[in-house]
């Protein structure tokens, strides 16, 4: 292995390992002491009701553990948006669990816990996959009602999707296993089945303090809605269970006896291990996002046997397109190239950068694999597309939105790996969040904005000059260079995977070795949902 090689893999162990160091502080959710009491009260946490729940040994995907990463921070934070969200197996089935963490201002909604909550339910709905939710909530968080209660996306929609997924015949089971209040009690009990813990759990439109307000009643939560009230009296839930265990233990056996799912065609064999050592990804991926390297590397470390069955190799070179295998299911891979390559003309094309011929190869690999019934993957290392006038005269904007029109309509399921850059309409044409990939993840090297930190500090800068300048200020090369700095610094920060997992733009932040498994674990879920629209592009320029 040479120096350069050394030096990548340095860097990217220790972006890995610096994740790693975060996710362990993100597993503590609101600390020690707050998980002591929830264990004098004899219950378990979040992460350990998931745990005991789902079969040993089992693999399993966290969505969201990074969400609200450095946010709410004048309220004390919310780690993990106070919910733990695991795609995993309940008694081999592959389902999705939301769990309310409780040591997390006592499991209160903040307005990013709604859009978490969301996401999950959008993925229980695009792969017709079933939902548990274990509830153990306080609510809404009232100082921030207004971010969380009104709106299309806010916490009244999770109750929508309840209706609407029952509807749809996929399978929601709840446990209340703490507090259940006010318009959050209508999850649960929106649920095919809720069951309730004696003693720790309660359900109820108002608690006793509000009900000694708005009525004078006097009457201690338990009685108020307690497991006997609700399951002997008011008949609201199905089964009182005596803990936390047993109360898991039934959902298992549910889960045991559920008919089998839906198949919808996508095409799988026994899997294989690539052929080149996945290790060698942390020292082929550069140390900084400028520097090139062949993606092909990548690819051949990601697929079973290392085999790649390229699609119009020597055409539109800056987009690599081809068929393989991933843990035995068949994919096409869509790939920016970070190398300088020649194109078809000889002309010398940048790494990263989508052109015309590349978008216009691409888009017609993707209609071939809507035609043939493979699940698309996306490996965004992306600066955009090509600038200038020879891109222009040659009409770029069409042939991307060739691209964009024929991935967006897509109807296999896609997914997106954000390897390395993800900017500005590379993003959108890559499958970005909002081209609704059915997991969207990033590796720890990822960036993603309208543009790279050093270009965006140069516009704002000249903008910034500008301004000062027609204000007849003086601006000297010391000034200017601690302007540059102060804006890329802010711009580097927004760029960070960190920055967007926190908001939900990426589902997970991702060892690279662990890539193949999310590939593999998110087919298995769209698996169970078949198509049943036709795809049609509609309408594109030629």
């Amino acid at each position: 292995m040479n120096l350069e090689f050394n030096k990548n893999e340095d860097t990217n162990r220790l972006l890995v390992s610096n994740m790693e160091r975060k996710l362990a502080k993100v597993y503590l959710g609101g600390g020690a002491k707050r998980i002591e009491k929830l264990h004098a009260e004899g219950k378990m946490t979040a992460r350990e009701r998931i745990a005991y729940l789902l079969d040993k040994d089992s693999e399993s995907i966290e969505i969201g553990a990074f969400v609200g990463e450095e946010m709410y921070e004048e309220h004390g934070g919310c780690p993990s948006g106070g919910v733990v969200i695991v795609m995993g197996y309940v008694s081999k089935r592959l389902c999705l669990v939301v769990a309310n963490d409780a040591t997390v201002k006592a499991g209160a909604w903040f307005p990013i816990t709604g859009k978490k909550n969301l996401r999950a339910q959008e993925i229980a709905m695009e792969n017709k996959i079933p939902i548990i939710y274990l509830v153990d909530s306080a609510g809404v968080y009232l100082p921030m009602q207004d971010e969380i209660f009104p709106d299309k996306e806010h916490f009244g929609r999770i109750f929508r999707n309840n209706a609407i997924m029952s509807s749809m015949g996929i399978i929601q089971i709840a446990a209340i296993m703490g507090s259940c209040v006010a318009g959050g009690a209508y999850l649960p009990i929106m649920s095919d089945e809720a069951m309730i813990v004696d003693k720790t759990g309660s359900i109820f439109l108002a608690g006793s303090y509000l009900v000694k307000a708005a009525i004078g009643e006097s009457i201690d939560n338990e009685t108020l809605g307690g497991a006997t009230t609700q399951c002997e009296i008011s008949g609201v839930t199905d089964n009182k269970c005596k803990d936390d265990a047993d109360c898991l233990t039934r959902i298992r056996n549910i889960m045991d006896k559920l008919g089998k799912p839906a198949d919808a065609g996508f095409d799988r064999v026994k899997p294989m291990l690539p052929l080149k050592d996945q290790k060698e990804i942390f020292g082929i991926l550069p140390d900084t996002r400028d520097k090139q390297y062949d993606m092909h590397e990548i690819i051949y470390r990601l697929v079973d046997n290392s085999e790649f069955e390229e699609y119009k190799s020597a055409y539109g070179q800056s987009i690599i397109c081809g068929l393989a295998r991933i843990d035995g299911w068949a994919v096409g891979i869509v790939a920016n190239q970070r190398k300088v390559v020649k194109s078809k003309k000889g002309e010398m094309q940048f790494g990263g950068v989508i052109y015309s011929d590349s978008a216009d190869k691409a888009a017609r690999f993707i209609m071939n694999c809507n035609q043939r019934k493979i699940p698309l993957v996306f490996l965004q290392d992306v600066t955009g597309f090509m600038v200038g006038s020879r891109s222009e005269h040659g009409g770029i904007i069409k042939d991307g939105a060739k691209l964009v029109n024929a991935m967006s309509n897509s109807v296999v399921p896609k997914f997106t790996i954000i390897v390395g850059n993800s900017y500005g309409a590379g993003n959108y044409a890559m499958c970005g969040k909002a081209y609704d990939p059915r997991l969207i993840v990033g590796w720890p090297s990822a960036q993603v904005a309208v543009m790279g930190g050093a270009q965006a500090a140069k516009v704002l800068v000249q903008i910034e000059i500008a301004s000062l300048k027609a204000k007849g200020e003086v601006i000297t090369p010391e000034n200017e260079a601690e302007l540059y700095n102060r804006i890329k610094d802010r711009y580097d920060k927004q760029t960070s995977p960190y920055y967007a997992a926190a908001r939900l733009w990426l589902d997970a932040i991702i060892n690279p070795l662990d890539t193949r498994k999310v590939i593999s674990m998110g087919i298995e879920a769209a698996n169970q949902s078949p198509i049943k629209k036709r795809y049609n592009v509609g309408v594109i320029q030629t």
